[in-house]
């Protein structure tokens, strides 16, 4: 076991994609169960893999001259389908780690032994931030069960990102294949930014329908960021333009949603936005570096 140690120069790198999943470990192991994996490759409509590997997204970053932040979604107990693994990525990710980034997942509702598992992640493989998937993984967050993963989180001084708006995940199936949408709404997330002043969170998306919450709540909680992936830029909702190019252009980071969204394609799509020239710098990377405390 390596513990992760960051051999990024960050200087040289061009951006950092703070949303990437890592599909596949090595033992065939999906993030997803097939239904899943079909109905968000029927939503996405991406013609690419669906299915990279840590050290496939290394190379498809590192031939870009980015940074990405790796992971997956621990949803064991809501969806009855074991994760590919996650002390596989953060060593993938100790390997190529002048590429990528990695963030560690735990079951919510498996309780103490969450905490206990995330403890492990942070100390033993220096995970950078956590990523939870409320919708997929079927919890609340400001359900004061998940405190105590909020305060271990906040205590190692790592962020916590979290799927926010509606998912790809479960879309166009029945019962959206148990998936609700509720537990995205970034007003819960105000409720965990307000209890936990210390703790940094990333909402993930824009958080349709819920934008102008979101805007509101990262406007107003200092500790609350965004990140811009999951959607192609040409489908941003106006307001959150307006709010990333102004009141909210230290607190917006770039991010594709790798594989189902190719980051060429983001990065393209974005270019055609009207952000200001100064804006872009913060975030393609400046905005992330201050998140990861890489930088003040």
């Amino acid at each position: 076991m390596t513990k992760y140690e960051y051999g990024i120069d960050f200087a040289a790198i061009e951006a950092v994609d703070f949303h990437t999943h890592v599909q596949l470990d090595g033992c065939g192991r999906h993030a997803m169960d097939e239904v899943l994996l079909a109905a968000t490759e029927k939503y996405f409509k991406s013609p690419e893999d669906q299915n990279p590997t840590v050290d496939d997204v290394a190379e498809h970053y590192r031939a870009r001259n980015m940074a990405a932040v790796v992971f997956t979604v621990d949803a064991a107990s809501a969806t009855g389908h074991q994760a590919n693994s996650v002390e596989e990525i953060a060593e993938g990710a100790a390997r190529h780690n002048d590429v990528l980034i990695p963030f560690g997942s735990v079951d919510p509702l498996q309780g103490k032994a969450a905490v206990k598992k995330l403890r492990r992640l942070i100390d033993n493989h220096g995970i950078k931030g956590v990523k939870f998937h409320p919708s997929m993984q079927g919890f609340a967050p400001n359900d004061h069960a998940h405190y105590p993963l909020y305060d271990a989180i906040s205590e190692a001084g790592i962020p916590a990102l979290f799927h926010t708006g509606q998912t790809g995940i479960g879309a166009g199936l029945p019962g959206g294949h148990g998936i609700k949408l509720r537990y995205s709404d970034p007003m819960l997330l105000d409720d965990v930014a307000a209890d936990f002043p210390d703790l940094t969170i990333v909402m993930a998306h824009p958080s349709v329908p819920w934008v102008d919450a979101q805007i509101s709540v990262a406007t107003h909680k200092a500790n609350v960021y965004i990140d811009l992936s999951g959607w192609s830029p040409k489908y941003f909702p106006p307001q959150l333009v307006r709010a990333a190019n102004t009141t909210l252009r230290d607190k917006v980071l770039f991010g594709s949603d790798f594989p189902v969204i190719q980051v060429d394609r983001w990065m393209a799509d974005f270019a055609q936005l009207d952000i200001k020239t100064e804006v872009a710098p913060k975030i393609f990377k400046g905005n992330a570096l201050r998140v990861l405390g890489i930088a003040e």
